[in-house]
């Protein structure tokens, strides 16, 4: 694998701490050009430092953005652009819980902005520049609760009744509908997309959002899997020799498999896909 990375240029979201730190740090030690994604400055630096000095890789940057704001998300995607001359991996890996509802300053409930519309956003911003840097890939970091999420189109932000897990597990549902979507529309240019399911892992989400009760909180510290195990799939198709023509499927422990009925409805994948470009203003809402 590691061969397979010298001169790939990879950007991480959500990667100065957990799974995505993780996953950055290993893309360095295989030779890769690896930009990081974080929300505070310092802890950038400082993570930047740290991978540059673990892995012994000068070609380790940081950019900044709060995926609360989706002008900061056109922001780093510019700044990329501005930076970097070509894009081989996307990993959107950033993640976030609530368990009060909140919007953003878009007027979007935050676990969906969060967790799905700003990774819809910069994927879709930095498109052009995967496919001019093809065989190139998106790897979209879900998790087994997706199975638990629904996406009502007639309440797709939770106004009426909000929950944080349910909120989570439908906005990681969003990711797996985005995955396939993008696939199919990506057939034949040379940059694939996939899903992963990190499986439980020991994260702060639910413990900083106070969703878990003391004993799940129990189960997860004791069962959970540390950062670098979780990491593994989603490093493994973000850098497998063997998956550079794989698009359009899910895997868990490295290996391909089957997600959520409901994953694979393709009129809501369209029709989620449509709504994300107007919630975006990636395209106006005749309507509005």
């Amino acid at each position: 694998m590691a061969s397979t990375m010298v001169g790939k240029v990879v950007l991480v979201t959500g990667a100065t701490s957990g799974m995505g730190k993780v996953t950055a740090r290993a893309l360095a030690t295989y030779g890769a050009t690896v930009v990081i994604h974080g929300r505070d400055e310092e802890k950038a630096k400082e993570t930047v430092e740290e991978i540059k000095d673990e892995t012994k890789n000068p070609a380790v940057y940081y950019l900044l953005a709060d995926f609360e704001k989706l002008d900061d998300v056109r922001i780093m995607a510019n700044e990329f652009r501005s930076r970097f001359h070509r894009l081989d991996v996307l990993i959107n890996n950033a993640g976030a819980v609530f368990s009060k509802r909140q919007e953003s300053l878009d007027a979007i409930e935050l676990t969906l902005q969060v967790n799905y519309l700003s990774h819809f956003l910069l994927t879709n911003l930095l498109l052009d520049m995967l496919k001019a840097s093809a065989p190139s890939r998106v790897v979209n970091v879900s998790s087994g609760v997706h199975e638990r999420g629904h996406i009502d189109f007639e309440d797709l932000q939770m106004t009426r009744k909000y929950s944080g897990q349910k909120a989570y597990a439908s906005s990681k549902l969003a990711l797996v509908l985005f995955t396939y979507e993008l696939a199919r529309m990506l057939e034949g240019s040379g940059v694939t997309c996939n899903a992963s399911n990190p499986g439980l892992a020991k994260t702060h989400l639910g413990y900083d959002a106070g969703l878990l009760t003391s004993l799940s909180k129990r189960f997860v510290d004791i069962f959970g899997k540390s950062a670098e195990k979780s990491a593994e799939t989603t490093i493994f198709i973000a850098s497998s020799p063997e998956l550079s023509k794989v698009s359009g499927k899910y895997f868990e422990e490295k290996e391909e498999a089957e997600s959520s009925e409901m994953s694979y409805n393709t009129s809501a994948a369209k029709k989620l896909w449509d709504i994300s470009l107007r919630l975006t203003k990636l395209v106006t809402d005749p309507q509005a």
